[in-house]
């Protein structure tokens, strides 16, 4: 697609100005709504829960992404150059990561109740304990592995669906993945339901994942902190649950200097400044390492473009 690179570009910009929206009308929240009104084990029997979450799971990718096939394939160039950017902005959360990580330490400036309080809009463990360092470990935990799933995944997918003139339908379809994952991948009484849900994500975020690894690499080589980096790196990536989480949290922790723990369960890095300390080179990282993608992105879509002959 001709205008590809400018969607991409311009997704970016409308994803710094505006954010999240915070509406029931966005199409995620919509989305969320729909995976909800089928994602309750109780609907059904034991033998049928697996079954039926490999069903909805194609169906909620092939209704979620069907508007923006539409849209793109019908489009002239000009239209999608103008509806792309907010179509691609919907996949992406980079400014909401940081509003998130921002409203917590807000939150904190309050007191540990609120912190605890906001944290929990981020993550799935129990808040209700943790202290200063352990709610800001979570926060900036999730936006060191959110990394992947809300920047460099879902515009990794625009790239490759760009292949067949159906990037914009691509980011659509990992984004309800990514979503369904997010609210019915635990091992509780949603395992067997969000089964395929878990392991199509793990395989989804699988090369993506090691992309920002390289990135984060290269990063943390720039600015001297690859010797701190990769014995972090080495040493936690591993403890975190699936295959793909562990490769930013643990690069960033080591080259920010921080440590990310999760009370009794693990703990990545070695704390040599607090997170409030370490918190902008964090955020710094997420956002040098957008970038780099992205235009690392916009020029392989420019040189891949007499393939596609769109």
């Amino acid at each position: 697609m001709v205008v590809a690179p400018a969607i991409l570009a311009l997704s970016l910009v409308v994803d710094r100005v505006l954010g999240d929206p915070q509406k029931g009308y966005h199409p995620v929240a919509v989305l969320g709504r729909f995976i909800s009104w089928w994602g309750q084990p109780a609907r059904y029997p034991g033998w049928l829960q697996r079954g039926a979450g490999i069903c909805f799971w194609l169906a909620t990718i092939g209704l979620f992404s069907a508007p923006f096939l539409i849209i793109e394939r019908i489009s002239p160039p000009l239209i999608l150059l103008l509806v792309g950017p907010f179509l691609l902005k919907v996949c992406i959360a980079w400014r909401s990561l940081e509003d998130h990580v921002r409203s917590v330490i807000q939150g904190l400036d309050e007191g540990l109740a609120q912190g605890r309080e906001r944290v929990r809009m981020m993550v799935s463990r129990d808040t209700s304990l943790l202290d200063r360092e352990h709610i800001l470990s979570a926060a900036y935990e999730s936006m060191a592995e959110n990394l992947v799933d809300s920047i460099i995944a879902p515009l990794f997918f625009f790239g490759i669906g760009e292949l067949v003139g159906a990037g914009l339908a691509c980011a659509a379809a990992y984004r309800a993945a990514n979503t369904m994952d997010a609210m019915l991948g635990y091992r509780d009484d949603r395992l067997r339901l969000g089964w395929c849900a878990a392991r199509a994500d793990d395989f989804l975020n699988y090369i993506p994942a090691r992309i920002t690894g390289v990135l984060l690499i290269l990063s943390f080589w720039f600015s001297g902190r690859l010797r701190e980096a990769l014995p972090v790196f080495r040493e936690g990536a591993k403890k975190r649950p699936g295959y793909n989480g562990g490769i930013p949290i643990s690069l960033i922790a080591g080259g920010c200097g921080v440590c990310f723990e999760k009370p009794g369960v693990y703990r990545i890095g070695k704390r040599e400044r607090s997170l409030t300390d370490g918190g902008p080179c964090i955020v710094n990282a997420v956002g040098k390492t957008t970038i780099l993608f992205s235009v690392l992105l916009m020029v392989a879509l420019c040189l891949l473009r007499p393939l596609t002959n769109t």
